[in-house]
């Protein structure tokens, strides 16, 4: 039997996921700001990528179209981000 990783309580669970890994920036920040209005408000975006610069890009890009980054967590070469609509 397998367990299945639990969200943090205070974290919501994504209702989407892009997976952008082996792709070269800038196309995960670009995917990401494409696909963010295509959320419903409140809806949460799970990206995962590879790309070592979309730790500025990403977050930053985020908040300044008006969304919400709940989390960053660089896991060796892979950044998930959370992020809110």
């Amino acid at each position: 039997m397998t367990q299945t990783p639990t969200q943090p309580a205070s974290l919501p669970a994504p209702d989407f996921r892009l997976d952008m890994r082996g792709e070269p920036c800038p196309y995960p920040a670009v995917a990401t700001l494409e696909a963010l209005p295509q959320l419903a408000p409140g809806q949460v975006l799970e990206v995962v990528t590879d790309c070592p610069q979309s730790i500025n890009s990403i977050p930053v890009d985020a908040k300044n179209h008006g969304y919400e980054v709940l989390e960053v967590v660089q896991d060796g070469p892979t950044i998930r981000y959370l992020i809110r609509r």
